[in-house]
Order: C-alpha cells, then structure tokens, then sequence
C-alpha cells in the first residue's frame, strides 16, 4: 500500500466527498497560525471543498484560503499547483490562482485535522474581477474567449506528467457511466432519472465508437464560468483568469472543452447553436480530431448527466452545503440544454463548425441500380418552385400570405407542368415568421412536390418497407430511409414489412395529391420537415436531396454567407464598414422588416432611408415605369423635375422657393455651404460639436463627430470654428441650464466677427440626430440664426436625418425650433433608397451661385430620381406617415420611457416621432457612457430578431429610426424585446 502522501482519489472506493465543515474562525485560526496571514474569513461555496476569501485588514482581499476534501492526497495538491505553475508560465497573459509562497519559496501548505480526517490548507493568488457564474446571457465573444482559454490551457498541458494525475474523480468523463449508473438513484423524480440514464447510454455508446482514438493527457477538467474569472476592466466581462485546480487530472483532451461548453448552457438566452464559436475558437488553439469532434457532444451530454446526479447526490449527503442544493436547477437546465436536440444533429454542427463534416450523401449506394422514383411523370415536365428570398414570386410581400405555396404551385400546373417541386435544403421565406425573437423552422430537409395527373411511385432500389399507413409510406434502402407522406390523393400499396425490388410499385398517387419527399440516414433519428437555420447544417448531414430520383438535378445546398463576406473584405474597400462582426446576409426587404437568406426576419429600427417601408410597390412601378421611358440627366426638358421641384418649395415657408437636386446629404450639404459662403462673401463657418453632416470635403470639414473621425476637432481647416453641443442631457449645461447653450454660441459668432472674420454660414441639425435625437434647447436657434446674419452670414439647416415628417409634430426640424432658414439641405428619406439630395434656398441665394460658375448633377434630378421624390411626397402624403410618426412614435417612446424605470442602465430617452435615442449610462449620476454595454445590447437584439445599431460621440446611444410605416405591434415588440434583451444582460432593475 502507498503511504499517505502518495495515495489519490478513487471516487468509487469512496461512500460520498462531503466538504469539510469548518467555521469562518477556524479558517482564521489555521490561516494566522500555519499560514502566516491574519485576516478576517468570509466562506465561499464549494461543491466538494471549503474555500475561504482572506481580507487584510483595511478589507481588501488578500488571499484564498482552500481546504481540500480529506479524500484527496498530498500528491494531488502537488499535481493541482504544479499544472497552475505551468500553465502561468505558458500563458502569462492568462492570471492563474497560483499557491502563494513563503519567502523560502516553499508553498504556503499545511495539513489540517478537520471531522473527516486530515485535510490539505493552502493559500492561493486571489483574482479580481470575479466569475462568470449567474444567469446572464454570454455574448458570442464571451463563448468564443472561453473555448480559447480551453484551447490554450489544453496546449500548455499536453505534456504535464506527474503521479497526482492518476486519480479516479467522479467528473473524468472516461467514467461518467459508472458514475450516472452508481448515482442515479439519487434522482427522485422517475422521469427525470429514466431521461438522464437513457441519455447517458446513447452518448456513452457514441464515445465508445471513437474512445480509441481520442487522445489523452492532463486537463484542468473544470474550465466552467465558475472557474473563469473575468478581466477587472472588461466590459462587457471576458475572462483572463482561472481558478480551482481540484479536478486536474489524466483524461480525454477533448474533454476540456465539453466541460466549459456544459457550463455555458444554463445562461439566459443560451442554446446549444449559441456555444459554436466556442467550439471554432478551441479549434483554432488546439485543433480537434476528427476522432474528438465525434465525441465532443457525447461528452458535453455526459458531463450534465454527472453534473445531474452528482448534485442530487451531494445535496443529500452534504445537507448543509447550500452552494450544491442551490446548483441543483441550474444542473438539470444544463441537462435538459444539452439533449434539446438529437445527438447526431449537434455532432453534425460541430462537424460543420469545425470543417471536418463529410461531403453530402449521395441518393443511393453507386452499388444499387437506382431508377425514377416517379412512373407516368417526367423530369422535363416537373416545375421548380423557387421559394427562397431570392424569388420573383415572393415580391410585393406575399411570402406573408397563407397559402401562398399551394396558389403558385397550382398556377404552374395551371400552365401545363405534370408536377411542381419545391428545392431542398434552401431556406423557404414563405415559412418566415415576422416579430419573432426565436428563429423560424425554415430550411427543408426533404422536397413537396404537387402532381397534376396520376402518377405510380415505384421503389429506386431493394428495400424494405418500414412503415405503410393510409398517409406514408417508408422504405429502407441500404443506409437510407425513403419517406413518403401524403397529405391527400395518395396510397400505398405494400405493406409494413415486405420486401421490393428496384421498380416495384410502392404507391399510388393521384392528380392533386401534395407528397413529401425526404431521404435520411437509416440509423438517424427522426427528422423534421423544417428545420431552424442554426441549427440545419446539423440536421442536413442526416439527409439527402431527393431531387436526382426525380431526375431532377441535386441542389447545390446552402449559400456559404461567410465566403460572401471574404469576397466583399477583397473587393470593397474596408473602411466602407457593415453592421455586426458577423452579419447576417440581409437579401430582401418588407416594409418594417429586413429579410436574410436563411429566412430569418428582422425588425428595422434603424432604416431612415426608407421612410415607406422597404420595397415599396408604388415606388417600384414608379421607377419602372419610368425607366421604360427615359432617364437622363436634368438639362434636358422634362415635366417631372419640375413638378417635384415645386412640390418641394410648397413644403417650405418664405423665401425658400429655389430647389438644387442632388444625390446625397454629403452632396447637399456640401453644396449648401458652398451657396452660404459664395452669397456671403465670407469664407468662415460655425459649425456644432459632436455633428455628422457628410463624407464630401466640405460636409467633412464641418463634421466633428468623434466617432466619424477621431480627429475631428484637431484636423479642422483653419476656416471651421466650432461651438458646444447644445446638448441637455450629457453636455456642459444641462436641464433648465441648456439655455446658456445659445448665448455662449452667440458669443463665439459675435468674436470672430470682431476679429475680423465674421462667419459666412452656421450649419447645424435642426433636431440633434447625431446624438441620439437630443431636442435643440428652446430658442437655441432664433439666437444663433439671428447672430450670424447679423454679421452678414447665412443659417444652413441639415435636415438630411430629420427632416420629412420623421419627427411627427413637424415635417421640418427647424419648425421645433419655430425658425426658418437660409438654406435646407434634406436627402435620405427624399427616395426611399434611391439616391436622391436636395437644397433649398431662395432665388436670391441661388442666383448668388451664378457669379462662382455654374452647378450640374448627372443624375441629380433626372427622370427617374424626380419621379421617386414625387412618388414619396405622394406616399408619405397618403398613407398619413406622419401621422403615424405621431401616434407610434408617442406609443414607443412610452413604452421605452417605462423600460427606464425598470433599467438603471437607462440614462434617457431623447427625441421626438420616430426619431428616438435610447442612452445607455452606467451611472445616471456621472453619466459615464455605457458603450460597451451599448454594443453587446445591439448583438443580443440582432439574435433575438431586431436590427437596431449605435450611435453618438460615445456610441453609448441606440438609434431608433425605424421606416416610418412600422406599426404598434411591432413598436411593442422592440419594446419587449429590448427588456428581454436587457435583463439577460443586466439582470437588475430599478
């Protein structure tokens, strides 16, 4: 027998592992007299140990005190500080809770005697910033940060030796079926042990298929959000720190990373598809062998089933351990999470996430004489029904309408088609489900295919029939199942158990009947028609198109979204950024809602530039029509620019009668400075701090937006003088303060006039939407517009965001502040998407121009550019979008001002209509800007089906400025979904 200092753990030798029980006194005694450090103990839970939190004496933590279970040897702890030294050493960017030492450089370790026999004490590094424990939700960076850790603690360790590593724990995953078999009983509800001991049996039989060629070495074992400690500074939290080396041990490498992934699974908002990018970042560390991506979701099943019953068990022999009755709920959510769905589905995700997935399946064995499926229905007679977003069929928003499948494929065998088909594995929008925080099923697994005159199905190759019921037939061919499912018009025509041959009748169909058509792995489980895009790489591995037994050419599958945006990285210049890190591709939109390729729909909170809604018909016929005539540029002669020119003067008071049409805001409001300076004569301009107003030389120079340019105000030319941000909430003066905002700008006109360079123009937005829709104070207009044309200057209105009606009360900006203009320059909402500018001055101004040369846009103007202005002002006039500004706009800032009782995070919500801001502060008292709380938000929400971005100098603001055709219930549903999405995050409210 081996003396006690060399013996190690074998859990099944042992009866249970209660903690010690040792008062927070004791902790202080054992800490002063065999450690060396006097300081107050405050208990930390522990599932099997006792640890304690050490604070000096001014309260700041200094130590932590770990007493280990009796049952673990001197050899152990040895092992456990020797893997925490070595991996501090390979990793010293990652912060290990190393043994502290003495000054001889002997660990501080000592034994104690606790009721169960001697116990190992020892001081460990205390790690600031604490663990990802709790239910909040993990941002895809957050899991992806997790899986690299696992990836580098299992690199450091691959060649740690030591006799502390052979030891039998109860979590080595090597004997998770021992350990389920030996401690189920302890689960006491009948279906819930029956569920956890036949998941057990599935996935400890798939890690048995691959268990020899899985490599072994020494792993921490216990890389969970318990164990990883987040970075003090980090906001959102992140790791770089790792704690409790109690489970080190020899074991199977690849079940480093199926602990971290179990841990993960009981948060907020998380499903199994959700813990991927943990799976690609360990990959990109530490690649997985095929061997080890067969066995990874067997292992994350494994470990919550231990997790299950070990809690259950130690709850009732540790009755005063509140840490493992407390985990209890949180262990079976990670059960239930890791058998969601079918075994194999996941292995196959985890293929796909990993590249290591199998080409797809072929229809039949290239052995077995293959024929027609169908008998009295030719290839060249079958129609294709295209119902993915790139269809012309699915326009106009009729993906929406019920039973829009059954009328287009009726329609096409109203035109003479002998069958319609529908295409495998391409997301079908017609199944799309809008304002929904949950992805829908829309990825096929099989085909639908409608017949227009009697057809007989015949068997492709020798089967077996598995199943023949009035409304399916299943037939097993080789590896492959082929169904059948008939929802009117068709029959069978064997029986369950017979045995055809190749071109054997099977079924009978008869004109009118609608079959699905599905071929899928004979030793898979069941699989559903339509599957989630998240999770359908998974599901397709177990199934093939069945389009080539119709003779019909097999699908070229899913689109590669991520090739797509490699391609874009090589060809478009990068500074022309997206939305997100990883953005969905976005490939068609409808009114309010932005539609991706997987069938996906989104909520648009952000698109000012289609104030009708996306797709328009009425702009579509418009510019088609149009486009059959004529385009060209405006110096030829045509009605349409003059009618939308004067259309756009009715808009404006006195004496703003004279339109310039352009093709951007930067356009119009270079442009409008350009009018200013050359009708001024003076060559200064006076411009607002933490403004956007375009990317052209002269709408740059006049932009200080931080966040557009981080040099904004030091690159300045010589010519631009800037002033406060009129900003009541965040800005010098705040609240009835604000007022001081116009005198002090006043102030600043009033001195470079003295100085000899009296301002040519001021330009401002008229409702400050660069920050987030923050009202202009009252009268802060009137006081600036009269001082520098006091001084011979001219007012330049930025209208580009704000204007046309997206303010509701007013259609102009500047008609809040109860001023008019000089000179408007409005764009964005002018063309629903087209490219279409303008500016508005007086005749005056405009003929001013004449002496500096003469002005021409190519397309500014032209037929089609004026016919979508026209058609605008005609829709927004129609469809009371306005109005409907008003009265959704009020109905959501309600609702988002009530988010703000609840949300602490809330610092305000600005604006007017449907041009509304959203800030987010981490103090409301400091202000101090939460951006990279603002950031994560916007990731959540995009999972949970709304497109919503920041904005602002700090990017801590949401930009609410949905196309303004969205209706209430999609208001309620950005409202809801916005307070999901922050109580995953932040949990309190106020």
């Amino acid at each position: 027998m081996l003396p006690d200092e060399y013996r190690t753990i074998d859990f099944f030798a042992e009866d249970a592992l209660p903690a010690p029980r040792v008062a927070p006194a004791e902790a202080e005694r054992i800490a002063a007299e065999h450690l060396g450090v006097t300081a107050r103990a405050e208990a930390l839970g522990s599932q099997q140990d006792a640890n304690f939190l050490l604070h000096a004496d001014d309260g700041t933590p200094a130590a932590v005190l770990k007493i280990a279970n009796p049952a673990f040897g001197v050899t152990e702890i040895d092992a456990q500080d020797a893997a925490a030294d070595l991996i501090a050493s390979a990793r010293p960017e990652l912060r290990i809770a190393t043994v502290l030492r003495r000054p001889d450089g002997s660990p501080r370790r000592t034994t104690v005697n606790t009721e169960n026999g001697p116990a190992v004490a020892r001081l460990l590094r205390y790690l600031p910033g604490g663990t990802l424990s709790g239910p909040r939700h993990l941002s895809p960076t957050m899991v992806a940060a997790m899986g690299t850790i696992a990836g580098e603690v299992s690199t450091a360790l691959r060649g740690f030796r030591h006799p502390g590593l052979d030891r039998v724990l109860q979590w080595d995953p090597q004997h998770a079926d021992r350990v389920v078999g030996r401690l189920a009983g302890h689960i006491d509800e009948p279906d819930r042990r029956a569920a956890v001991q036949d998941a057990t049996a599935e996935a400890w039989a798939r890690v048995q298929e691959v268990a020899a060629a899985l490599p072994s070495q020494a792993v921490h074992l216990d890389l969970t959000d318990d164990n990883l400690i987040r970075r003090p500074d980090a906001r959102p939290p992140m790791p770089d720190g790792i704690i409790d080396f109690g489970d080190v041990t020899r074991s199977w490498a690849v079940g480093e990373l199926a602990v971290a992934l179990s841990s993960m699974l009981h948060h907020d908002g998380i499903e199994p598809h959700h813990l991927l990018p943990a799976v690609r970042a360990f990959h990109a560390v530490r690649p997985l062998s095929r061997a080890e991506t067969e066995a990874l979701w067997p292992l994350v099943i494994l470990r919550a089933a231990v997790l299950v019953a070990s809690g259950r068990q130690q709850a009732a022999v540790d009755e005063d351990n509140a840490y493992a009755k407390a985990a209890l709920d949180r262990e079976w959510h990670i059960f239930e999470q890791a058998i969601r769905l079918p075994l194999p589905v996941m292995t196959g995700l985890v293929r796909d996430a990993t590249k290591t997935a199998d080409a797809p399946a072929a229809t039949a064995h290239a052995d077995t004489p293959v024929r027609t499926l169908l008998r009295g229905v030719a290839a060249d007679d079958i129609s294709l029904l295209d119902l993915s977003i790139d269809a012309d069929d699915m326009d106009h928003g009729s993906w929406m309408d019920a039973g829009i499948e059954d009328r287009l494929a009726a329609s096409a065998l109203a035109q003479g088609a002998a069958a319609v088909a529908t295409r495998y594995g391409r997301a079908r929008l017609t199944r799309t489900q809008v304002l929904s925080a949950v992805s829908t099923a829309t990825v096929p697994t099989g085909i639908d295919l409608w017949l227009g005159r009697d057809a007989v199905v015949q068997a492709p190759a020798a089967g077996r029939v598995r199943t023949a019921a009035p409304d399916r037939v299943e037939l097993a061919c080789g590896a492959q199942v082929l169904s059948l499912s008939f929802a009117r018009q068709g029959r069978p025509v064997v029986g369950a158990g017979a045995t055809v041959r190749a071109g054997e009748d099977i079924a009978h169909l008869a004109s009118g009947a609608l079959v699905h058509i599905a071929l899928r792995a004979a030793d898979g489980p069941a699989v559903p028609r339509l599957v989630r895009p998240e999770y359908a790489a998974g599901w397709l591995a177990l199934t093939a198109d069945p389009a080539p037994l119709l003779g019909l050419p097999a699908g070229s599958g899913r689109p590669r979204d991520r090739d797509l945006l490699d391609r874009r990285d090589a060809a478009f210049a990068t500074v022309q950024g997206h939305y997100y890190a990883d953005p969905p591709r976005i490939e068609r939109g409808w009114r309010h809602h932005l539609l991706s390729t997987e069938g996906r729909a989104y909520l648009d909170i952000v698109n000012n530039v289609t104030p009708l809604g996306h797709a328009h018909p009425r702009v579509e016929q418009a510019v088609s029509r149009q486009l059959r005539r004529l385009n060209t540029n405006s110096r030829f002669h045509y009605s349409a620019v003059v009618e939308f020119t004067e259309r756009l003067t009715e808009l404006l008071p006195e004496p703003l009668d004279t339109v310039f049409l352009v093709n951007s805001g930067s356009e119009a409001v270079d442009l409008g400075l350009r009018l200013a300076i050359g009708a001024s004569g003076r060559h200064d301009v006076v411009a607002l701090r933490e403004a956007y107003h375009g990317w052209t030389y002269a709408s740059d120079a006049v932009s200080t937006s931080l966040q557009d340019n981080p040099n904004a105000l030091s690159t300045r030319p010589s010519w631009v003088h800037t002033v406060d941000s009129p900003n009541s909430y965040r800005g010098r003066h705040r609240g009835p303060d604000s007022v001081r905002y116009g005198p002090e700008a006043v102030a600043v006109i009033d001195e470079l006039a003295a100085s000899g360079r009296p301002a040519g123009a001021f330009i401002g937005e008229t409702y400050y939407g660069n920050a987030g829709g923050v009202a202009l104070p009252d009268g802060y207009l009137a006081e600036v517009y009269a001082a520098v044309r006091r001084h011979g200057g001219l007012a330049v209105a930025d209208e580009v965001q704000v204007g046309y009606g997206r303010l509701g009360h007013w259609f102009w900006g500047f008609e809040q502040q109860g001023v008019v203009p000089d000179i408007v320059c409005v764009a964005k909402a002018m063309g629903n998407g087209h490219p279409l500018g303008a500016v508005i001055t007086s005749k005056e101004v405009a003929d001013r121009y004449r002496e500096q040369g003469y002005f021409f846009s190519s397309t500014g103007g032209s037929p089609v550019s004026s016919v979508v202005g026209l058609t605008v002002l005609d829709t927004l006039r129609d469809e009371d979008l306005q109005g409907n500004a008003v009265r959704v706009g009020s109905h959501l800032k309600r609702r988002l001002e009530a988010l703000a009782d609840r949300h602490r995070v809330i610092g305000a919500v600005h604006g007017s209509g449907l041009y509304l801001g959203l800030e987010l502060v981490r103090d409301r008292t400091t202000l101090e800007p939460a951006t990279e709380e603002t950031a994560e938000l916007c990731d959540r929400m995009l999972d949970l089906g709304v497109i919503v971005q920041p904005t602002g100098d700090h990017l801590n603001i949401l930009k609410i400025k949905p196309p303004l055709c969205i209706d209430s219930a999609a208001a309620d549903f950005f409202a809801d979904t916005l307070d999901l999405a922050l109580v995953q995050l932040h949990g309190h409210t106020g």
